[in-house]
This record gives C-alpha cells, sequence and structure tokens, in this order.
C-alpha cells in the first residue's frame, strides 16, 4: 500500500474476527514499527504481546475490577476531563458510535457493554502493550517515543490487513496486565493496541472521525506565500 493510503484509510478497529493472528505476522508490524524516530536513538519502547488464555486472563481481571468499583491504576499521568474543544471532539465521536451501534442514550446496560468493551480490549486476538524502562521514567521524552512507535504500529498494522484501535481502557488495572503479560517491576507500562483481522460486518468499524483543518491546527511564519 502507499503511504497515503494506509494513512487516509486507516482507522480504529473495535470489532475483530474470531480469527488467530500468525505470530509472524505481528512480528513483522513491530519491525516495521521500530523504524519510527526517537530522541538520541535511545528507542526507549518494549513490547509485550499477549494472546489466547493469557488475554483472556487479562479481560476477565480488567472486567471484574471494573465492576468491583476499584480505581484505575494507570502509570501514566492523567490531565483529568477533558474540556471545550477537546471535550465537544470526544462527544462527537461518542454519538457516531453509539448511533451506528444503536446504543440509545437512556439504555444504560448497553452504554456499560460499550465501555466494559474497552477493559475487554474490543475481544481482539492480540493486545500489544507498549512499555519503556523505567530507569528513565518522570520525563516527557520516553513516552513522546513511544507515542511515535505507537503510531507507527497502527499504521504498519494496517498496511498489512490488520485493524487495530489504540486503548488506554485495556491497561487501566494496570497490576493485572503486569501479572499475566509477565511484564517485570523495571518497565513502566504506557499503553496498549488491540490488533486482529477488522470484522467488516462490524459497525463502528465503518466510524471515521472528522479531524481538524490544517487551519485549525497550523501556524505558518515567515512564508512569501
Amino acid at each position: 500500500m502507499k503511504y497515503d493510503d494506509v494513512v487516509l484509510g486507516r482507522r480504529s478497529i473495535r470489532g475483530y474476527q474470531k480469527k488467530p493472528v500468525p505470530k509472524a505476522l505481528v512480528r513483522e508490524v513491530i519491525e516495521m514499527a521500530m523504524r519510527a524516530p526517537s530522541s538520541l536513538n535511545t528507542q526507549p519502547w518494549n513490547f509485550y504481546v499477549v494472546a489466547g488464555d493469557v488475554l483472556d486472563r487479562i479481560r476477565a481481571g480488567n472486567v471484574e475490577r471494573n465492576l468491583a468499583g476499584v480505581p484505575d491504576s494507570r502509570e501514566f499521568r492523567s490531565h483529568g476531563a477533558y474540556e471545550g474543544a477537546h471535550r465537544a471532539r470526544q462527544i462527537e465521536i461518542a454519538k457516531q458510535l453509539f448511533a451506528v451501534m444503536g446504543i440509545e442514550r437512556h439504555d444504560k446496560a448497553a452504554r456499560q457493554d460499550w465501555v466494559l468493551r474497552g477493559f475487554r480490549q474490543f475481544d481482539a486476538p492480540v493486545s500489544v502493550v507498549v512499555t519503556y524502562d523505567k530507569s528513565i521514567h518522570g520525563g516527557d521524552i520516553a513516552p513522546f517515543d513511544c507515542g511515535a512507535v505507537t503510531n507507527a504500529l497502527v499504521n504498519a498494522a494496517w498496511s498489512r490487513g490488520l485493524g487495530c484501535v489504540i486503548n488506554s481502557q485495556g491497561i487501566m488495572q494496570s497490576p493485572v496486565v503486569r501479572e499475566h503479560a509477565q511484564i517485570p517491576d523495571d518497565q513502566v507500562i504506557m499503553i496498549c493496541v488491540a490488533m486482529g483481522f477488522p470484522d467488516d460486518s462490524f459497525p463502528a468499524n465503518a466510524v471515521v472521525s472528522r479531524r481538524k483543518s490544517v487551519d485549525e491546527a497550523a501556524t505558518f511564519v515567515g512564508f512569501d506565500d
């Protein structure tokens, strides 16, 4: 696929075929993703790739703790609730997803089930947990670099027929993820990516989010036009 086709065609996939993803294909995707740039070529990222019974245990633990009201324990900083334009975009995509999935505003059970799908990592056959070394924890550079490699990961997957969704809900109960994915204490859990073959019959997979225009996002200085 051409680069433009990957970037313009890729979308977040929230419904997957019940079809295993070959380990060799995931390795290929990760190898391509690791061409991402990093500060001073430090390449701080590591990947814990889980599937099968291990991923099922993570799903079950995430859901159980969430329903029990256990506070989240994400290992990256949160800014709190979104406000203003950011909140408006969050609401806009939620409305799009709920509309195509037929989830009514008053349907609390359906809305909760949708939230729990996130904790189940959208029932994807593979989850890639991105971490970085705790020895460089505390600054913003390593998380920035992990963001770059995560973007490269989802694009590389899309170019090979795989869908992904970057999913912070899947690592909100970090002790569960750390235990079952066998992540050592010298790693900081940054994010996870659900991955698998897209289910084209799943309505939410057709949703494409609206993006800001260049004029809204970019300021050009020093150009002669």
